[in-house]
């Protein structure tokens, strides 16, 4: 089954394509502003993306060159906007096809179904590796010196989200927000702890660390 991400911030367009993508055999993750899309594809990848370019927080094509630093996942942009101008736009920015506001729920599956014929096969997911350990974002291992690491469920999940945006400065409010989920944002002390523990886990000088990093008041980033 194919995963797909749909983002636009009417919510009765959202349930809507949720129930059609759904019982076309699809599953699907939505999300209403380009921060929670954004959260949303990293903490699983989805297969295709269906991008609202009218977000309330950030422009929808913003949202899509973000995505495309790592993912290459089929976009469908969909818009109120008529100019040709937006839809040059959209396409530069990196997406695969554009449908314009009012649209048919047949129409919209079938650009899907193109767009999947089109794309090439999934690549099997990748190891990221570093000078400390590696981590197996397919099989969900993490090894050091070649020996299995022990990581708990939140641990993974916190390491996960940081691999998967290499360089990327990931805010503690995201974290928080994604692990934890949205009630947790200020509780900043969580995060600290279970950064601690993966520190001494993973890296060779926990005082020190060279993958895992803190931005001071800000967030944390994975550098390989």
């Amino acid at each position: 089954m194919t995963g797909v991400l749909v983002v636009d911030d009417d919510q009765h367009l959202l349930k809507a394509l949720r129930i059609t993508l759904q019982a076309h055999g699809y599953t699907v993750e939505t999300a209403a502003d380009g921060e929670a899309a954004l959260m949303s594809a990293t903490r699983n990848p989805p297969g295709l993306v269906v991008l609202d370019l009218g977000l309330p927080d950030m422009d929808g094509a913003a949202v899509l060159r973000e995505l495309r630093r790592w993912s290459s996942a089929p976009v469908l942009v969909l818009s109120a906007r008529h100019g040709s101008s937006d839809k040059v736009d959209a396409l530069d920015a990196g997406a695969d096809d554009y449908i314009t506001k009012p649209f048919g729920l047949e129409e919209l599956l079938a650009r899907l179904r193109a767009l999947l014929r089109r794309a090439p096969e999934a690549a099997e997911p990748s190891t990221v590796d570093t000078a400390e350990f590696s981590v197996d974002l397919g099989r969900r291992m993490v090894t050091r010196n070649g020996e299995p690491v022990r990581l708990t469920p939140t641990e993974w999940s916190i390491l996960e989200l940081l691999v998967r945006s290499p360089g990327k400065l990931i805010t503690q409010q995201q974290i928080l927000a994604t692990v934890w989920g949205p009630a947790y944002e200020k509780e900043a002390n969580y995060l600290r702890v279970y950064m601690a523990q993966l520190r001494r886990k993973l890296e060779a000088d926990t005082g020190n660390p060279r993958h895992l990093l803190t931005e001071a008041g800000i967030g944390y980033r994975f550098r390989p």
